[in-house]
C-alpha cells in the first residue's frame, strides 16, 4: 500500500481531517486511489486533488519511494499501530508521517518547547535549562527546528544525551532554515525529523501554523520561553490548549517586547513556571493517558478515532499493572543498572509501544527512575552515576 499512500498524499499534501474523511468514506487507502473521479469529486475534492489522484506523477512517486527506501527513513501512516496515539487525538491531525530517524520516538512523552525566532540572550539560557533538566527527567523535547529558541532547546536535549524531536514545516529533505543543517544531522542521530510533507516541499508560508498543530498534538504540554504577540508559538500554545494539553509559560522582564506573548498567555491562564518540577507534576495526569493510549487500552489497533480521551485524574486509576505477565517481563529485565528503552525491547521481547507505555506508568507509580540519557532502572536500586527525577536539577 505504500504507493497508493504516495499518491495520495502527493495529491494532498495537507490533506488532515479532509484526508481521513474521505479514507473513511471509501474504507481505505487502495479504495480510495481505484475510485473513480466522480465519486472523488462527491467526496468534496477540488478538481486538482482529483487529477492527481487519478493520474499521478510517476516520476514524483518513484523519488519518494527511493527517499524512504534509505536507511531510518520511515513513512508511518494512520492506518499503522505505529502512528502516536496522542497526535490521534487532534483536531485534523496529519494522515501519515514522513520520519527521518527514530520512529518509536514518536510515542516518548514529550514536552514542546518554543518560542522567539530572535530571543534575548536570557531567553536562550532558559531554553536550555529548561530542556536539558525535562531531558534528565525522561521527556523527549520537541520542537520546530527554527532558529532562536527551537535550536536551542533541540540542542540542549542532545547535549544532555538525551532525545529531541524536530516537526518541519518543509518536506523531510529540505532542512529550513540553512543554518539548522548541522543540528538536524545531530536529531537525526539522536532523535528525529519529522514532517506531513512528502520530500522536496519547500518552505511555505501557510506550512508552519499546520506544522504547530502537529507539534502540540505530540506533545504532553508546551512550554513557551520567549514570544512576541505575533509570535507562532502563540498558535501553538492555543492549538495545545484545545487539545486539552497543559500550557507554561515562562514570565520575563515588562521592557522584554519578546515577553508579552507569554504575560498575555499567564493572564489567559497559561501556568507561570519557575522551576521543571512545577511541569512534571502538572503533567503527570496527561502523562498517565499517555501511558494507557500506549498499552493500546485507550486505542486499541482496530478502533475508530475516538472523540478524546478521558484524562484519568490521577495515577491510583491506572489499571493493576503486576498482575499483566507483559509487565513481569519488564520488570524482570529492569535491574540495579540503567538501561535504555532499546535494550529492554530487546531483552523482554516486547513491542517498543509496549514498553515505552509500561515504563511510563511504572515511573509514574514511582517503580522506577529516569537516567541521564532517557535510562531506565528500578527505583531506590543503588546506582552510581545517576540522580532519581526528583533528586536532578
Amino acid at each position: 500500500m505504500l504507493r497508493e499512500w504516495l499518491i495520495v498524499l502527493r495529491a494532498m499534501p495537507m490533506g488532515g481531517q479532509r484526508l481521513l474523511n474521505a479514507l473513511h468514506a471509501c474504507g481505505g487507502i487502495r479504495q480510495l486511489v481505484a475510485a473513480p473521479a466522480a465519486q472523488l469529486r462527491q467526496l468534496g475534492l477540488a478538481p486538482t486533488t482529483v487529477a492527481a489522484i487519478r493520474r499521478p506523477d510517476a516520476a514524483r512517486i518513484a523519488a519518494d519511494q527511493r527517499w524512504l527506501n534509505q536507511a531510518n527513513r520511515h513513512l508511518i501512516t494512520w492506518d499503522q499501530p505505529a502512528y502516536p496515539a496522542l497526535l490521534r487525538q487532534a483536531p485534523s491531525p496529519p494522515a501519515a508521517l514522513f520520519v527521518e530517524g527514530e520512529p518509536a520516538l514518536l510515542w516518548q512523552p514529550q514536552l514542546a518547547i518554543v518560542g522567539s525566532r530572535k530571543p534575548t540572550a536570557g531567553g536562550l539560557d532558559h531554553a536550555r535549562a529548561f530542556s536539558r533538566a525535562m531531558s534528565r527527567r525522561g521527556f523527549a523535547v520537541t520542537s520546530g527546528l527554527a532558529s532562536g529558541i527551537d535550536s536551542a532547546a533541540h540542542a540542549a536535549a542532545l547535549d544532555v544525551g538525551g532525545t529531541t524531536l524536530a516537526v518541519m514545516g518543509t518536506g523531510p529533505d529540505r532542512i529550513y532554515p540553512a543554518s539548522s543543517t548541522r543540528l538536524a544531522e545531530r536529531i537525526v542521530r539522536g532523535g528525529a525529523l519529522v514532517s506531513e510533507l512528502p520530500p522536496g516541499q519547500p518552505p511555505r508560508k501557510a506550512h508552519f501554523p499546520a506544522r504547530n498543530r502537529i507539534i502540540a498534538g505530540l506533545s504532553l504540554g508546551v512550554l513557551v520561553v520567549e514570544a512576541g504577540l505575533g509570535s507562532g508559538s502563540l498558535i501553538t500554545a492555543r492549538l495545545a490548549a484545545e487539545q486539552g494539553r497543559e500550557v507554561f509559560a515562562v514570565p520575563g522582564s515588562l521592557r522584554n517586547p519578546m515577553a508579552r506573548g507569554c504575560h498575555r498567555l499567564i493572564r489567559d491562564g497559561a501556568m507561570l513556571v519557575e522551576d521543571p518540577d512545577d511541569m512534571v507534576a502538572e503533567l503527570r495526569p496527561v502523562a498517565s493517558a499517555l501511558a494507557i493510549a500506549l498499552g493500546g487500552q485507550l486505542l486499541p489497533e482496530d478502533r475508530e478515532r475516538a472523540p478524546g480521551p478521558s484524562w484519568p485524574s490521577s495515577c491510583a486509576e491506572m489499571p493493576d499493572m503486576m498482575a499483566d505477565p507483559d509487565y513481569r517481563r519488564l520488570w524482570a529485565v529492569l535491574g540495579h543498572d540503567p538501561k535504555p528503552v532499546d535494550c529492554l525491547v530487546t531483552q523482554s521481547g516486547l513491542r517498543v509501544q509496549a514498553v515505552s507505555s509500561m515504563l511510563l506508568m511504572l515511573e509514574l507509580r514511582g517503580q522506577v527512575e529516569v537516567f541521564e540519557g532517557a535510562k531506565y532502572a528500578r527505583r531506590n536500586a543503588g546506582v552510581e552515576g545517576g540522580k532519581s527525577a526528583e533528586n536532578r536539577g
